[in-house]
């Protein structure tokens, strides 16, 4: 398959499920994670805010700040293609920009270097065992792992995941995936 036919394909599973399914692999994975040594030993966590038929990141933003980690959001600059990450304290400092994307309002927010990034979630819609990711099509991740020295990992419902993805040379595969079934790589 190519990564639009994958991209349509996990899609229309993703719109699929019902709410209360997602709510409980949410949760389940979300377990998974907080039992990994990465985000044990990690302060600053880069992670995207979930639409409403992704795999739901809310609950992992909590938990980060009960923990009292520094949560860093994307905001994306679509006229040259860049993403920073910014630290959110509050879901009211979230304003919805295009695609039902949530991302944070500058003016309430501080940039979160990309070197200070301890633990980066990368979102995506499939990902292969090594790690391979094919995402939204954007190419913002692709740019910002370029050369990122944190630690790299995904979460995803077990059918977003694949043998084999097609990849390019300039992709940068994660450390690890974790869905409701366990941990890969």
């Amino acid at each position: 398959m190519t990564k639009s036919e994958w991209r349509k394909k996990i899609k229309n599973e993703l719109l699929s499920i019902e709410a209360n399914d997602r709510k409980v692999l949410s949760a389940k994975i979300a377990g998974q994670l907080f039992e990994t040594e990465l985000w044990q030993n990690s302060n600053f966590i880069g992670i995207t805010v979930s639409r409403k038929f992704e795999l739901d990141t809310t609950t992992i933003i909590k938990k980060a700040w009960e923990e009292g980690k520094t949560v860093c959001v994307p905001k994306c600059y679509s006229a040259d293609k860049m993403m920073e990450f910014r630290e959110l304290n509050s879901f009211n400092d979230l304003e919805n920009v295009y695609m039902d994307l949530y991302e944070p309002i500058a003016e309430r927010t501080n940039v979160i270097t990309k070197e200070t990034i301890d633990l980066l979630i990368v979102p995506g819609l499939v990902f292969d065992k090594k790690g391979y990711r094919i995402g939204y099509g954007g190419g913002y991740y692709d740019r910002f792992l370029k050369n990122y020295q944190g630690s790299t990992l995904s979460i995803c419902y077990s059918f977003q995941t694949a043998e084999q993805l097609p990849f390019e040379e300039f992709d940068v595969p994660v450390e690890q995936i974790i869905t409701e079934e366990g941990r890969y790589i």
